[in-house]
């Protein structure tokens, strides 16, 4: 019978203590909130689009009287609320995360912060997401809430990444040159996403069919300038394969880069569809998705810069340091030693 004392005072121990995931497990939990956490971007983004914004007029309620949306708010209440649902499924995909990353045999304090790191960006998200429907979608609030979204993204991304590897000190696969034109394009990345809620936040999708209002920027001006960091970011791209390349590095950052820049060209092309035909929901949808791809093959790129060895799960295998693991970092080669010096 379980003691329900331990159950209640740490339930996340109490499970490790019962259950040890296989490697397998942890980078399909590690995933699983990944996959959620872009899943919540785009639905929040569907809550914009079809100006469901305030089909749920408060919160934590749904309106003043009832918890739930009922049928007389209608197709937007329901849209709101099914948004605000999905929180507890991507509040459930962290958990496992989390539950299966502790659990796991030898336990990784580092990745556990990651996982709990998840959660906690969750709480503050829920938060904001609550501060700007009581601000009736003030344009600033909901820029915050989307950023709060990308770091959890983030988070997750690592989480998944670092899941995937070992705990050894990362030895570069590059050399600091190399590192230093990914961390410029990481940065461009990162100004690309946050002039992209500029540009939310000033086009004509105010997520609400009232007169929610505007940031006091000019849409027109911001859209140029978002489009001029997008090809920054495709220039840098083009720019890191090559030099890749040159130093004949390892397949796995010319893979990366190779990656990230048919993302980059796929999601250029929907953006200047979009904004040539009057910024129609779908495609806006389908440039939304694209942006957390795009962040997500970003962040790919600049850590597969480096390698930490085999998960401690498959180090500990027979014969683990001639089995080649597909997918996964491998132990350190002559190959990656030779790239990474002085080049």
């Amino acid at each position: 019978m379980p003691n329900l004392l331990e159950l209640a005072r740490n339930p996340v121990a109490y499970v490790a203590r019962r259950w040890t995931p296989t490697q397998r497990i942890v980078e399909r939990a590690t995933l699983t909130a990944l996959v959620m956490s872009v899943v919540i971007v785009v639905t929040g983004g569907v809550v914009r689009l079809t100006g469901s914004g305030l089909g749920c007029e408060t919160w934590p309620k749904c309106s003043g009287d009832s918890l739930i949306a009922t049928p007389e708010m209608g197709l937007h209440g329901a849209i709101e609320f099914g948004n605000r649902l999905l929180t507890y499924v991507l509040c459930a995909a962290v958990g496992w995360a989390i539950l299966a990353v502790r659990s796991a045999e030898p336990r990784r304090r580092s990745l556990s912060r990651l996982a709990w790191a998840q959660f906690w960006l969750v709480v503050a998200n829920a938060l904001m997401g609550g501060a700007t429907v009581l601000m009736e979608l003030n344009p600033y609030t909901v820029a915050v809430h989307f950023l709060l979204a990308t770091a959890l993204l983030t988070v997750a991304t690592v989480t998944w990444l670092r899941a995937r590897e070992g705990d050894e000190g990362p030895r570069p696969l590059a050399g600091p040159r190399l590192r230093q034109l990914a961390a410029v394009l990481t940065v461009a990345a990162a100004a690309l996403v946050v002039v992209g809620t500029m540009v939310t936040g000033s086009g004509p999708h105010a997520g609400d069919s009232s007169d929610v209002p505007r940031m006091g920027v000019d849409w027109e001006t911001t859209a140029r300038v978002h489009a001029l960091l997008a090809w920054a970011v495709v220039g840098l791209t083009v720019l890191l394969w090559l030099a890749l390349r040159a130093v004949d590095a390892p397949g796995g950052p010319l893979g990366r880069a190779r990656e990230l820049l048919l993302v980059l060209l796929a999601q250029g092309v929907i953006g200047y569809v979009q904004y040539f035909t009057e910024l129609p929901e779908v495609l806006v949808a389908l440039h939304l998705f694209g942006s957390c791809v795009v962040w997500i093959a970003v962040l790919r790129m600049l850590l597969s810069l480096r390698e930490r060895g085999l998960p401690p799960a498959d180090a500990s295998a027979p014969d683990s340091a001639s089995a080649a693991v597909p997918g996964r970092p491998a132990a350190a080669a002559p190959a990656a030693s030779a790239a990474a010096s002085g080049r």
